[in-house]
């Protein structure tokens, strides 16, 4: 069994398929970009932490589960991705059927990162 750190292993363990597949997965393409990162819960959901700054969260919803860059314009810099799957202005959709690329997932992560 996958170990989490405590601030954020109830909500891994309280998602339930497939949403908590694609979590799983999700974080673990995130900590692969990032894998020095803090993992704590703000906003009610995980959130991975660079040197104090939020960079990525994820959060279960009824239809998908959503990746929080942490910043309005980080979608704005990658409009195809906003072409290839849903978004709000500060969240992507990722479809409960296949999680978001690697490639996508550190595309996303180097344009926060260069925020800072």
């Amino acid at each position: 069994m996958e170990k989490y750190p405590v601030a954020v292993a109830n909500y891994y363990k309280s998602a339930s398929d497939p949403h908590k597949t694609i979590l799983i997965e999700m974080r673990k393409r995130v900590l692969e970009v990032i894998p020095g990162a803090d993992e704590i819960i703000k906003y009610g959901m995980p959130t991975f932490v660079v040197n104090g700054e939020p960079i990525a969260g994820l959060m279960v919803h009824t239809k998908h589960v959503g990746y929080y860059p942490y910043s309005g314009s980080i979608l704005e810099k990658l409009p195809h991705l906003s072409a290839k799957y849903k978004t709000t202005k500060g969240a992507l959709h990722i479809p409960l059927d296949r999680p978001l690329l690697k490639s996508e997932v550190k595309q996303l992560i180097k344009a926060r990162l260069a925020l800072k």
